[in-house]
């Protein structure tokens, strides 16, 4: 059991909760001391730990449902021990992995080695898109979605390896059909593709990391046109963090970032930055999502290689926005947490609700740190896009299931491994 006094929610109102095993059991302003004397004599069999917060920042734990763990096939790079340690260091409580990974998350066999792969290792909760393939995997989505195992299907029209990129239009036009949410990486007029087969196809379209001014106008347009953005066809705008932080200027600025500052989408100039910003504030954009593509280093800087760590920033980078006046606290937590959740169709999760999960986390808005200097990259990648950023706001407590994971800077003696979500539908 547990008690977290004297917080503060997104909104500036104080917030107190009680936990009960894995859910959240009572939440209010102020807990009488008669309540938590009558919680303990129900409950006395279990001992109740008080944390006192101190007016922190109370939220839900972040849900990052874009993530490429790297596991099977690439875990020097990551695994998702690591990963999850990641995750949990920076309050993400939840990730969703992607499936280009060896072998692909394309057939219902890879997707089971995966989940026990992860309900070994992961420390945070876990759950999987599965991939649509140029091989046309279209019986085996089906399967897979009817059996509920997954909810999602990942596409990539623009940059893949291995089976992955999809470039006939009979097969992407089965994988709307056959699906249930589509997330693709479209690019340009991959977009417009998209888009359309969503409309005439699809049951759902998450257009995952759009980097651009020019991009992003496309899918807002669709957006506010109701023969594409409708009850039966949903569509849902991603950005990331180095979309929002980082440009090409940025990039360019030194041989070092010239080599580690690569991904796909590319970084674009600072208009697109500022443009997407905008949106964002405007809640045109729908979530916030890592794309956490971990490389080594020694690999960055040896040859041009596409993907950068990002879950041990992105709450951070948002907190430190908030304090440079750019973003609102309950801005971060409907991208960050609760649209997620909503998304994804997760059961019980991405909300401060009683009967939810306790997956919560603390944070201390004026905590200044340097990056990758103030404390260890729990990376296997052992490095950050961010190193030497000066932020302010940090997570200082990750329960995930009602249980401590991470509190002031440590990790918890007693570990254990989160759980794969359940969907509501």
């Amino acid at each position: 059991m547990l008690f977290l006094k004297n917080g503060v929610d997104v909104f500036g109102k104080k917030i107190e909760l009680l936990i009960l095993d894995d859910k959240i059991f009572k939440i209010g302003e102020k807990i009488l001391e008669n309540e938590i004397e009558e919680f303990e004599k129900e409950n006395s069999d279990k001992n109740l730990k008080i944390i006192d917060l101190n007016g922190k920042l109370v939220m839900p734990g972040v849900i990052d449902i874009h993530t490429h763990m790297r596991e099977p096939g690439f875990t020097y790079k990551e695994d998702f021990a690591t990963g999850s340690r990641a995750c949990a260091k920076a309050g993400i409580t939840t990730f969703y992995d992607m499936p280009n990974t060896i072998p692909t998350t394309t057939t219902l066999k890879a997707l089971e080695e995966k989940k026990k792969l992860a309900a070994r290792k992961s420390i945070v909760n876990y759950g999987f898109h599965f991939g649509g393939s140029k091989n046309d995997n279209a019986s085996e989505i089906k399967k897979v979605l009817e059996s509920g195992k997954v909810n999602t299907v990942k596409i990539f029209m623009n940059v893949s390896t291995g089976e992955m990129l999809i470039e006939d239009d009979e097969i992407l036009k089965k994988v709307f059909e056959n699906s249930k949410l589509v997330l693709v990486h479209a690019e340009n007029e991959m977009i417009d593709k998209a888009l359309k087969l969503n409309k005439d196809y699809g049951n759902g379209l998450y257009v995952c990391h759009i980097p651009s001014k020019e991009e992003l106008i496309k899918v807002l347009v669709a957006k506010k046109d109701k023969d594409f953005n409708n009850e039966k066809h949903p569509i849902y705008a991603e950005v990331t963090p180095h979309h929002l932080f980082l440009n090409e200027e940025i990039r360019e600025s030194t041989k070092r970032n010239k080599m580690l500052l690569r991904m796909k989408p590319e970084l674009r100039t600072k208009a697109d930055n500022e443009f997407l910003w905008e949106a964002l504030n405007n809640g045109e954009i729908d979530t916030i999502g890592t794309d956490h593509a971990p490389h080594l280093i020694s690999e960055k800087l040896e040859k041009i290689t596409f993907g950068m760590p990002g879950v041990e920033t992105s709450l951070a980078l948002m907190l430190n926005a908030y304090n440079e006046k750019r973003v609102k606290l309950e801005t971060i937590q409907k991208l960050m947490c609760e649209n997620p959740a909503e998304i994804m169709k997760i059961k019980k999760r991405g909300k401060l609700k009683e009967g939810y999960f306790a997956d919560i986390i603390a944070v201390d808005l004026s905590k200044e740190w340097t990056v990758g200097i103030d404390d260890t990259i729990e990376s296997k990648c052992g490095w950050t896009p961010y190193e030497n950023w000066k932020l302010k706001g940090k997570n200082i407590l990750t329960i995930v299931n009602g249980k401590i994971v991470f509190e002031n800077g440590k990790f918890s003696d007693s570990l254990e491994n989160g759980r794969e979500v359940e969907f509501y539908e």
